[in-house]
């Protein structure tokens, strides 16, 4: 596009500032603003080329050019839909077994990593907390306490529960349902998935189904040496939410643990001797513990006996759940909990390496020996929630459409009768 105008010598170039704003609008599409080529005015006239050029006359005619972006140069950028309802929001990608995902670690760049090392050097220290030198958080010991009681009163209730709700199983894949039918979805992921075309066979669920066990090395001393393999047959495992409790403070007899009263003293990067405990007093009167809850058997469970002892159940039930979450949250900030990226092992213990042991079976795991890959676990590791299709209407036909997902202990109380929180529940997907 090109607009010649007769300009005179002293024009003023506000003018044409101007005009360019009026015709030429500026709007988001614009990448780069107009370019305009002006033409400088030459003292001798015999070398000037130009066409323009008016020999012994006052006026300059100068052919000004604006060009014009071309609209290919514009890139649009990905628009991004978000949505402020929650039920709207997808759900995480399904792993098969064996596989999980990785937590999204922030690495900031170079210059704020520097910049946060020099603040954090010019700070003063802080305390080392207790579990890094061998001794316990006494303000979170009753917190251990409640996390091991809430999940007995979690298993005990589940079990009473379970004979008055009906939970299903799939014979091939590791899916559950909550509900007097199962779903006709086709999701079996066994592996005679094909043979029938994808659709579940259903049976009946056991608590196993519902609390997924998540097992740990018991280690009688949290600084002692490290698990080698050859030695993993030999150590005793128990449930990581039990291990967890012995090392917050509590004390089961048929899992001993060693506990110290002064802090241990470091010689160097991994190794610490233990500090001389001789001259300090003899220990007084312990106060009195609270007592532990143990699980009820199976052949002593009785089942609530109408609707109103059920809606009951099942408030107890998603306070017990609900309090072992809290407390295990709170547990896992001060005493250190790693899981294997590749598979569902787990380690409650000071070592940032893990234990030893080559049991690694996780998906496309390339690493040497089936060694793990440890990482900072989160609760879900510990305790992972089992989730569920939800069933709007339990008297209503059998389930065909999605209504959302729910842990599998939150959709057994609502079912049961008890009223459902939000900080519960998963983003449903519609």
């Amino acid at each position: 596009m090109e607009i010649s105008r007769s300009l005179s010598c002293g024009l003023d170039y506000s003018f044409l500032s101007q005009f360019c704003d009026a015709v030429l609008p500026r709007g988001k599409g614009w990448t780069l603003p107009p370019k305009m080529e002006c033409l400088k005015l030459n003292t001798y006239p015999g070398l000037v080329s130009l066409d323009s050029w008016k020999y012994g006359g006052s006026k300059l005619k100068l052919h000004l050019k604006f060009r014009i972006p071309s609209p290919n140069l514009y890139q649009p950028q990905a628009l991004a839909i978000r949505c402020n309802f929650p039920q709207n929001a997808d759900l995480p990608r399904y792993y098969s077994k064996g596989e999980k995902d990785l937590p999204h670690t922030h690495c900031g760049s170079e210059a704020s990593s520097q910049g946060g090392l020099k603040n954090k050097k010019s700070q003063p220290k802080r305390p080392v907390p207790p579990p890094k030198i061998g001794l316990l958080v006494k303000s979170l010991i009753p917190v251990a306490y409640d996390v091991l009681n809430a999940r007995v009163t979690l298993i005990n209730n589940l079990k009473k529960l379970l004979k008055v709700v009906p939970v299903h199983a799939c014979k091939w894949c590791n899916e559950i349902h909550v509900g007097p039918h199962g779903h006709v979805f086709k999701s079996c992921r066994g592996q005679r998935a094909s043979n029938h075309k994808r659709f579940h066979e259903w049976t009946n669920a056991v608590i196993e189904d519902i609390l997924v066990p998540v097992e740990a090395y018991h280690l009688f001393d949290r600084f002692g040496k490290y698990i080698p393999h050859e030695e993993s047959f030999s150590i005793p495992r128990i449930p990581a939410v039990v291990e967890l409790c012995i090392q917050a403070g509590v004390d089961l007899p048929e899992f001993p643990t060693k506990r110290r009263r002064k802090a241990i003293i470091r010689i160097g990067k991994n190794e610490f001797i233990d500090a001389d405990e001789s001259e300090l007093p003899d220990p007084g009167p312990e106060a009195p513990k609270v007592p532990i809850l143990t699980e009820i058997p199976n052949a002593g469970i009785v089942h609530p006996s109408n609707a109103e002892e059920t809606a009951l159940l099942a408030e107890e039930t998603l306070q017990a759940w609900e309090k072992m979450r809290r407390g295990a949250k709170k547990l896992m900030k001060m005493y250190r909990v790693r899981v294997c990226r590749y598979c569902l092992e787990v380690y409650v213990g000071p070592s940032a390496s893990g234990h030893k042991a080559h049991s690694c079976g996780g998906h496309k795991h390339r690493q040497g020996n089936e060694q793990h890959q440890w990482q900072a676990a989160m609760l879900d590791d510990v305790i992972p929630p089992r989730y569920v299709w939800h069933v709007p209407d339990v008297d209503g036909p059998q389930l065909r459409s999605f209504y959302g997902q729910a842990p599998a202990v939150v959709e057994i109380c609502v079912q049961g009768g008890a009223a459902s929180q939000t900080s519960m529940v998963r983003p449903l997907q519609c």
